[in-house]
């Protein structure tokens, strides 16, 4: 039960009770229904009944005095203003009967007469009671919180019959949109001291409504099925559980005809037209049957097609030449309502802001084709009187006017308007779906422009914890505002930690520096990178990279999609491993380094302290409709960095990226394509022999997460490292199990990316969750690095003193010549003479770990293919993607992985 208003005074409570028709309380009894005529009510009449009236006044029966008796809250002379009788009125039957009417037309009686006694006109009045609360019974799918706004009565208000008529069908009305045809409500009162009372609505909801059934009458050209699948409205089976669709809804069927008239039309079936659209409740009174009757008519095409034009600037012929229908084609209506919108469109580029486009029909039944004329009617050139800018309490006006495509005075370009709201929306700042409003000047050919925003919260505090295939555990935190000062500039500082990567960064940026059409920017950052390898599933850091450094860029705009940015980086990198685990005494003098055989040479050449000094330049283009989830336009930019303007590395790098989306007809597929590449170019050599000019940390690397189906870093160049060891007879075998080979990325020169993918739309609700399934397919490859000096020791290699020589192992003899023995086993000493005393060959020293075979693999611009499945979620945790992915082609060495996942979330 739920209830609202206030409880009864001192405590004390009355009888739940419905009134009778004579007006009289009677307990728990309902007497026949006041509201005939809605459905499902039972609720006994509460109107009080009127006392008779005397018999009329004799002719000349003068009115001298009227009172009023039984008033409790009204004023006397309140209610007398109700009426239309007045002293020193003759007194009449009519007069009476028409006073009568007045009272009862005011609601606020229960019961009221009126008599005369030698012209003393006595009116004597029941007030109706206050309502002191209303109470919801049985109410579980409706919740108060829906029910009582939507009803008129409320506490503190005067009882009415109409009032409780109302709600009562208004109540029914919020269930039947819920689907529940069933629903029943019985009002009940309770009466209180003081004349107050209790509404009580008490309510059986009953099941919701299902469609059982969806009968088709007439249709010949297409099935039941066919045309099930294209209305709303579904039937009601095991496998639509889980769809809203299924329940019963008049506006819906409504709608479902709509759709039908459209399918027909669309198919060339100009004389279809739905003769009755019926729905029933079946016998049980839980479920209803639609059944539908057509008239399918004759399939028509297209006859004679074309434009007149009544603008100046368009020419009737040259544009009927351009039409997408062409005489013969089938009709199509669909296609119609396309190419009115596109000519209108383009009337509004050329400043015809209110330009009618009106196709004419004219149907020829006997050869079955539709003759159509699009009219272009006359409408004045529109120019822009003004801009106004409203709503925005923060934001300076600069800021919203700057974005407009279109100024005062100019003529009227409807594509400027849509690239004016795609440029404000782009902003962020206001409300969704902004759209600059459009009303009449203070002439015919006058146009105000009206952006009536709504500003949001564009500052951002954030505190983030994650998990990822990639990074493990992440925790990041984060400030940023992106209207600072309401002037458009964004500001920013996080602050990023994982077990392998740390940074630090803050950031300032202003799109028109200087009020001018010139964007400026500068990041300052600390980043700490630690790399890996795998060695038998375990994730093992090999070096560390810190890079301290800071970046300015600034742009300026070359057409209205196209710009040019050019920056300016600074870096100091610093690049050391493990020294415990990769260093070791090489010449036996002492000092440790970079020992090749634990690290791998190319690790050991990208050790030391280097200054990068870069500079950068970029070309941009940028149509997409949105910077956050785009669905159409594409984005192309072809960069080029310079290292060498000072520092300690000298390279050229390029690169560039495109990537297009398309809304697949308007369906809510998205399907989108990325195409990327780079190539970077040594300036300087470096001596050795199998040493890349380029260093292991400025080259490329490809895998997870940008090619899915591949491990991280598991695409192109790499160095495998496998063991020996000794079987029984002690001969070398080489162990290849993937799983005990420790796996060295060591990067590319050269690389290329593609990517495919098709959004697939579901149903509002899963749509309301959040979930965005896809399929995609990957395409790529990395390659281009020198070939590295590799080793391959079956036997090892021989340990060196301090001065090169060769070390032995030969067996220590005690005093009589024996061989010492320590648990049974001997004793072997150092030696760097290949005999041993007796003559014998002394054992060669092996260094640990030396027995072992490198392999080159993955160099290689053939093409590695995957494809798969994956869903983004906008979960409560956070955003979710998970990927299926299957390996198409890869190359050998490539390291693949099927299932990656990253999931964060905000508190």
């Amino acid at each position: 039960m739920s209830e609202t208003g206030r409880g009864p005074v001192n405590g004390q409570t009355g009888d739940r009770r419905v009134l009778s028709p004579t007006g009289q309380l009677a307990v728990m009894l309902c007497c026949g229904s006041i509201l005939a005529g809605i459905p499902g009510v039972a609720f006994a009449q509460a109107q009080g009944a009127a006392q008779p009236a005397p018999a009329a006044a004799t002719q000349g029966n003068i009115i001298r005095t009227i009172s009023v008796v039984g008033a409790e809250r009204l004023e006397p002379t309140t209610i007398l203003s109700y009426i239309r009788l007045r002293v020193g009125q003759e007194y009449t039957s009519s007069a009476a009967d028409e006073a009568l009417k007045d009272l009862g037309a005011t609601e606020l009686f229960a019961s009221f007469s009126i008599r005369n006694e030698s012209g003393n006109v006595i009116i004597t009045v029941t007030e109706n009671p206050v309502i002191n609360r209303i109470v919801l019974e049985g109410n579980e799918r409706l919740k108060e919180d829906k029910i009582l706004p939507e009803i008129k009565l409320s506490p503190r208000q005067i009882f009415t019959r109409s009032k409780v008529r109302a709600d009562v069908a208004r109540i029914i009305e919020l269930y039947k949109r819920q689907g529940r045809f069933a629903a029943t409500v019985e009002p009940k009162m309770v009466q209180l001291p003081q004349n107050r009372v209790d509404i009580v609505f008490e309510i059986n909801e009953g099941p919701k409504s299902k469609v059982r059934q969806i009968n088709i009458l007439g249709n010949e050209k297409f099935s039941d099925g066919d045309l099930r699948s294209e209305m709303v409205t579904k039937q009601a089976r095991l496998t639509s559980f889980f769809s809203s669709n299924t329940s019963y809804d008049p506006d819906r069927l409504a709608f479902d005809q709509q759709k039908l008239r459209q399918f027909y039309l669309t198919n060339g079936y100009a004389d279809f037209r739905v003769v009755s659209a019926v729905a029933e409740l079946t016998p049980d009174q839980r479920d209803f049957i639609i059944t539908y009757v057509v008239e399918e008519g004759e399939r028509y095409k297209f006859g004679e097609v074309k434009v007149d034009s009544q603008l100046r600037d368009f020419d009737s012929d040259v544009m009927s030449t351009q039409l997408p229908m062409k005489t013969g084609d089938w009709y199509n209506a669909k296609s119609v309502e396309d190419t009115v919108e596109q000519l209108t469109e383009l009337a509004g580029r050329f400043g015809y802001a209110f330009a009618d486009v009106q196709p004419r029909f004219k149907s020829n039944p006997e050869d079955l084709t539709m003759n159509i004329t699009f009219v272009l009617r006359e409408a004045p050139r529109v120019y822009v009187e003004r801009v106004d800018i409203n709503g925005n309490t923060l934001t300076q006006d600069k800021v919203v006017r700057r974005e407009f495509r279109i100024a005062e005075g100019d003529a009227f370009n409807s594509l400027a308007i849509q690239r004016t709201n795609a440029r404000i929306n782009s902003l962020a700042f206001f409300q969704e779906n902004f759209e600059v409003k459009q009303t009449e000047g203070s002439a015919p050919d006058r146009i105000v422009l009206e952006a009536n925003v709504e500003e949001r919260p564009t500052g951002e505090l954030q505190f983030s914890a994650g998990f990822s295939s990639i990074e493990q555990f992440i925790l990041a935190g984060s400030i940023r505002q992106r209207n600072f000062r309401g002037r458009g500039q964004t500001v920013g500082l996080s602050v990023n930690y994982s077990q392998f990567s740390r940074s630090a960064q803050v950031s300032f940026s202003d799109p028109y520096m200087f009020d001018r059409n010139i964007s400026a920017g500068i990041d300052i950052y600390r980043r700490d990178f630690n790399s890996f390898n795998f060695t038998n599933t375990n994730r093992n850091t090999t070096f560390k990279q810190a890079t301290t450094g800071f970046s300015l860029r600034a742009g300026v705009p070359i057409t209205e999609y196209m710009s040019l940015i050019g920056s300016y980086t600074l870096n100091y990198e610093q690049v050391t491993l493990d020294e415990d685990q990769f260093f070791s005494d090489l010449d036996g003098n002492g000092t440790r380094e970079c020992d090749p055989l634990l690290a791998g040479r190319f690790l050991c050449d990208a050790l030391g302290n280097r200054l990068s000094s870069i500079l950068g330049v970029s070309l941009n283009y940028n149509s997409l409709n949105s910077r956050i989830r785009p669905t159409a336009g594409k984005s192309i930019s072809l960069s080029g960095e310079f290292a060498g303007l000072g520092g300690d590395v000298r390279y050229v790098r390029f690169r560039g990226r495109g990537q297009q989306f398309w809304n697949v007809g308007n369906s809510g597929f998205i399907f989108s394509i990325l195409a990327e590449g780079g190539t970077i170019i040594p300036l300087k050599e470096r001596p050795g022999a199998g040493v890349d000019d380029v260093l292991l940390t400025d080259r490329f690397f490809l895998g997870e997460p940008q090619f899915r189906g591949f491990a991280i870093r598991g695409v192109g160049p790499r160095v495998l490292t496998q063991q020996y060891q000794l079987d029984a007879n002690g001969n070398p075998v080489l162990i290849t199990e993937r799983r005990q080979t420790r796996d060295d990325a060591i990067g590319g020169r050269n690389y290329y990316l593609g990517r495919a993918e098709l959004e697939i739309p579901l149903g509002s609700g899963a749509r309301e969750l959040g979930l965005r399934p896809s399929i995609w397919a990957d395409i790529g490859a990395l390659w281009g690095v020198e070939t590295p000096i590799l080793q391959d020791n079956p036997t090892g290699l021989q340990q060196r003193d301090a001065q090169g020589n060769l070390i032995y192992l030969t067996r220590r003899l005690d005093a009589n010549g024996q061989p010492v023995l320590i648990g049974g086993q001997p004793v072997f000493d150092a030696t760097t003479n290949p005999l041993a005393p007796d003559g014998t060959a002394n054992t060669p020293s092996i260094r640990p770990g030396s027995a072992i075979k490198e392999t080159f693999l993955g160099n290689s611009a053939s093409p590695r293919i995957t494809a798969g499945i994956g869903v983004n979620w906008n979960s409560p945790f956070g955003p979710f993607r998970i990927d299926f992915a299957q390996t198409i082609r890869k190359v050998p060495g490539d390291d693949e992985r099927q299932f990656t996942f990253n999931v964060g979330t905000q508190f």
